[in-house]
C-alpha cells in the first residue's frame, strides 16, 4: 500500500499548520517577554551586534579566537536566561516550539548517511491512513487497560489472566529497550484480542507504529501481493510495513484457509521480523498441539522459542456480557 497524492498532501498540510501555529505562539511569547522584561530586548540586540563584531575581529586576525567568541556568547546566553527566570518565565520559554522534536515538524529526518527519510511521526500518520480498514482505532477505544476487569474470571482462569496482564504491562514498559513477542492462545472469548488491544493502545500513545491484522486479512493481502501483478505495486508499502513496523498484531490465527502458501508466508513473516528484532503479537483459539499440526514444525519452533506464551481459559466473556445485557436482573 502507498499513500495517494491527496493523502500525502493532507499530511504535509498538517505539518505546515503546525509550523504556522508554532510561529504565532513564538511571536506571542516574544512580545510578552519584551513587554514585561525590556532589558531582554536590549540584551538580545547586543548579542546580535556582539556576534557580528567578534566574527569580524576573528577574521581580521586581531586576536579573538573561536573559543573567546563562544565563551562570551555563553555568558550572554546565561544572562538572558536569568532575566527570564527572574521575571517568572521558564528559561526555555523562547526556545523554538515543535510538536515533534525529531523532525521539527517537517515530517522528515536526516539519516547518518545524509539522506532524508520519513520521521516516526509521519509514519504514524501514514499507517493510520493506510490501515483504517483494520479497525484498530475502534478496537483500542474499547480494549485498553483502563477498561480492564477481572470480574469475569475465577480460580485458575483468573490467575492465568492476571499473569497475562502483568506480562503485557512489562512488554509495554520495556518495549524500547527489549525485543519480545507475545503469543496468546486458549478458548474462545477469554481476553486474547482484548490484551492485544491493550498493548496496541499503550504503544500507539507512546508514538510507536502498530498495525493490526486479522489472520484472514493478512494472508489475503499477501496473496494479492504475490499473485496479482496489478496490485503488487500498490501493495509494496504494505509489504515493507509488514517487516519494519514496530509492532504487528495477527489476530485469530487459524481462522484463515491454511495451505502451503499460508504456511510459507507465515514463517517468512515471523522469521524476518525476528531477524529485524521487530515485535509481533499473535492470538489464536488453537491449542499448541493444533498449532503444531496445522502449520510446520519450523513455525511451531519459532513461536515456542521466541515468544512469551500466555494461555487464557474460562467462559466466553462476550456471551456472558450478552446474557447479562439481556437479563439485567440476574
Amino acid at each position: 500500500m502507498a499513500l495517494g497524492n491527496q493523502q500525502y498532501e493532507s499530511i504535509m498540510r498538517g505539518y505546515e499548520q503546525k509550523q504556522d501555529q508554532s510561529r504565532r505562539e513564538a511571536a506571542r511569547r516574544r512580545e510578552q517577554v519584551y513587554s514585561k522584561v525590556p532589558d531582554y530586548r536590549r540584551l538580545e540586540d547586543s548579542v546580535s551586534a556582539l556576534s557580528v563584531s567578534m566574527v569580524k575581529e576573528m577574521l581580521s586576525g586581531s586576536g579573538q579566537t573561536k573559543e573567546d567568541i563562544h565563551a562570551s556568547l555563553k555568558e550572554l546566553s546565561l544572562r538572558k536566561k536569568k532575566l527570564l527566570t527572574d521575571a517568572g518565565f521558564p528559561e526555555d520559554y523562547l526556545e523554538p516550539i515543535y510538536h515533534c522534536s525529531l523532525c521539527r515538524d517537517t515530517g522528515y529526518v536526516e539519516t547518518p548517511y545524509g539522506r532524508k527519510e520519513k520521521c516516526r511521526c509521519f509514519r504514524l500518520q501514514e499507517i493510520t491512513l493506510l490501515y483504517e480498514q483494520s479497525n484498530i482505532q475502534n478496537v483500542i477505544s474499547k480494549e485498553n487497560f483502563s477498561t480492564l476487569s477481572y470480574e469475569y474470571y475465577t480460580g485458575d482462569d483468573r490467575k492465568r489472566f492476571e499473569a497475562a496482564v502483568e506480562i503485557c504491562r512489562n512488554f509495554v514498559q520495556n518495549f524500547k529497550q527489549d525485543y519480545h513477542n507475545l503469543f496468546f492462545y486458549g478458548t474462545v472469548g477469554t481476553g486474547k484480542s482484548f490484551l492485544s488491544g491493550c498493548v496496541a493502545n499503550e504503544l500507539l500513545g507512546e508514538g510507536y507504529s502498530v498495525i493490526y491484522f486479522s489472520a484472514s486479512e493478512l494472508f489475503d493481502l499477501l496473496a494479492r501481493y504475490s499473485f496479482d501483478a496489478k496490485a503488487k505495486e500498490s501493495l509494496y508499502g504494505f509489504y515493507q510495513d509488514l517487516y519494519h513496523c514496530d509492532l504487528i498484531i495477527i489476530d485469530d490465527l487459524g481462522t484463515e484457509m491454511t495451505n502451503t502458501f499460508v504456511t510459507s508466508q507465515l514463517f517468512s513473516c515471523l522469521n524476518e521480523r525476528h531477524l529485524r528484532q521487530k515485535a509481533t503479537i499473535i492470538s489464536t483459539n488453537l491449542s499448541l498441539e493444533e498449532l503444531r499440526d496445522r502449520y510446520s514444525d519450523r513455525i511451531f519452533s519459532r513461536i515456542t522459542s521466541n515468544y512469551t506464551i500466555c494461555k487464557l481459559t474460562g467462559p466466553d466473556i462476550r456471551i456472558y456480557k450478552k446474557r447479562m445485557a439481556n437479563s439485567p436482573n440476574l
